[in-house]
């Protein structure tokens, strides 16, 4: 059985991910894994495969138990796996609960390293892996500290595996997009909407992941970035020193 496994898939980039993928190559079924069954469920409708909805939290140590037994039962072809979940806070350190912060660490990181790992095995030579990132993991970011940390470690764990599976001909590819009109504003602000205010492109879902999925069929980049302002941006980072980038970036927030 051949299939796709996407994480983060009852909405957003995940759930956009799914749709496209689903009209991009053909699979036996798509494994679509998010907290809510019922978003997961309306995927039937809008996706060109059979779906298997798996209603998993994913900051749970046992979902990675019950997702390894799946795959010992059915020992699927996975030719694609999409890391997709993950949740940020806007916020000055003292204001965000020390538990939330742990929980992005155990979801943007730990999670997206359990799936991929477990996932492995079952991938075969011309398989696919795809890790939501974003702009923040290219630089620090103020009241941004731990999700744009745990970006960093993304990007940096992603191209590593990039280049040891290239002998199994297993292509890892982070995705860095900047801001995008998703759910994840709805989180992110909770604590304080007034930590970051200031945001200079806002991108479409579809057009990122559209972006994301021709550059892991058809090249061999292992970042993917839509929107030349985000490239632009990128490019300045890595030639400005850290320090006055955040200087620019508090002067944008207004702090």
């Amino acid at each position: 059985m051949r299939i796709a496994v996407i994480t983060g898939a009852g909405s957003g980039m995940g759930k956009e991910f799914a749709i496209q993928l689903s009209k991009k190559e053909k699979f036996d079924e798509m494994w679509v894994i998010g907290r809510r069954k019922e978003k997961l469920e309306e995927l039937r409708s809008v996706v060109s495969c059979n779906i298997r909805s798996i209603a998993l939290d994913l900051t749970v140590p046992d979902s990675f138990e019950i997702y390894k037994t799946m795959l010992t039962k059915e020992a699927p072809d996975v030719a694609v796996l999409v890391n997709c979940s993950g949740f940020g806070k806007f916020g000055i350190y003292e204001d965000i609960p020390l538990e939330e912060s742990l929980n992005m660490i155990d979801l943007n990181c730990k999670a997206l390293v359990s799936m991929t790992e477990l996932t492995l095995p079952y991938m075969k030579e011309g398989a696919k892996i795809a890790q939501l990132d974003s702009l923040s993991s290219f630089q620090p970011v103020p009241y941004l500290n731990v999700y744009g940390a745990t970006k960093a470690f993304v990007l940096s764990y992603s191209r590593a595996l990039n280049c040891e599976l290239k002998k199994r001909g297993i292509r890892v590819m982070a995705i860095c997009p900047g801001w995008v009109k998703t759910e994840f504003f709805d989180r992110a602000m909770a604590t304080d909407n007034k930590a970051v205010t200031y945001f200079n492109v806002m991108y479409e879902a579809k057009d990122v992941i559209r972006t994301a999925v021709k550059d892991l069929y058809k090249g061999k980049k292992d970042v993917s970035i839509h929107g030349l302002p985000v490239k632009g941006q990128v490019l300045l980072v890595k030639l400005l020193p850290h320090k006055l980038v955040m200087k620019i970036w508090l002067k944008q927030q207004k702090h």
